[in-house]
This record gives structure tokens, sequence and C-alpha cells, in this order.
């Protein structure tokens, strides 16, 4: 279970993606692998997912709200479709988290490829990995490899996503990291 915490409690970080070459508006996320101390933690997340979806209406309504509130969404699939603001859109770095509060500590360009090293010291958990972006049109190809140090131990993580822009109407969804910033 904690394991299943960890590589939900980190969505973003499996889709860090290029500041500047970003567009404000709605994105659709899909994890193409998501690998947590070893272990493929897609099935997991499918199974969660399965479980949301057979909560009774008013349940699912609550959490599909306070997940909203977050700025992230459910596409088909088990996509997840996050609302990027113009702010975040704006940075000039990736985007590996949500609030800002971690800032790559290396950045570098080549063509349509970023590079970037984390070493970050966040709400008691430190993170330190590489991660790799490619921008292509509406879409952004990512992978990340970190180690998190924490409360529960030392946890690997190894992500590859692909995020596509659906267009500037974030249908609802609060921007990413609005409600911390509150």
């Amino acid at each position: 279970m904690k394991k299943t915490l960890l590589a939900l409690s980190l969505p973003l970080l499996a889709a860090p993606a290029f500041a500047g070459d970003m567009k404000a508006g709605l994105w659709e996320v899909k994890t193409l692998k998501q690998v947590v101390d070893g272990q493929d933690m897609r099935a997991q997340m499918q199974q969660m997912q399965q479980q949301m979806a057979s909560l009774p209406p008013e349940q699912r309504r609550q959490m599909e709200a306070m997940m909203n509130k977050q700025g992230v969404g459910m596409g088909p699939g088990g996509a997840t479709r996050m609302c990027i603001s113009e702010e975040m859109a704006k940075r000039d770095a990736p985007v590996v988290d949500p609030d800002g509060r971690c800032q790559p500590t290396k950045v570098s360009r080549s063509g349509n490829t970023m590079r970037y090293e984390i070493d970050c010291n966040v709400d008691g958990r430190r993170s330190q990995g590489k991660g790799e972006s490619t921008f292509s049109g509406n879409s952004v190809h990512s992978r990340m490899d970190m180690t998190t140090m924490d409360a529960s131990g030392r946890h690997t993580m190894q992500t590859e996503s692909q995020m596509t822009y659906l267009g500037p109407d974030c249908k609802g969804l609060a921007p990413v990291g609005a409600a911390r910033r509150k």
C-alpha cells in the first residue's frame, strides 16, 4: 500500500515538461511506465481507478470534486488530465512539482530535448533524480529515474509518460497546485 501511495502521491513527477514550450490549458497524461522499488505500479493504479468507478455516485462525485480542486481529473483509459496555468506554462524550468517548491539543480537543452536533475527536500522527503523531456508539437514525452528518502525508507521510481495538449479550456479543473497556494 505504501508503494501505491508513493506512486500516486507523485503524479506530476511522471510528467515533467518543458516550460516555455508548454501551453496553458488542459493536458492529458498517459503513464507508460511506473515502477516503484522494482514493482510495476500500473496494475495497482488501474485497480484503484476501477474501485473509484464502482463507487456510489455521490461518493464518486465527492472524490472527483476533491481531485478537480487539485487540478487533476480522470481521462479515458486510465489517463490523468491536468490544468496547466499560464504561470506554470511560462516557467523557465521543467515542471516537476506543481507548487514550484522543487526546482531542478541542473538543466540543459539540445534541440527539442531537455535534460535535468533534481535534488529536493520537501515536507520531510528528499528526492533525487534525473529526467528527460522531449517536446514535439502538442505532446511531451518524459522519462525520469528518481530516489526518495523519507520516514518510510528509501524508494526508487522509474517513470515514463506521454502528455498531450487538449486545448485552452480546462473544463472545470483548477490549475495544478492552486489549492495549495491559497
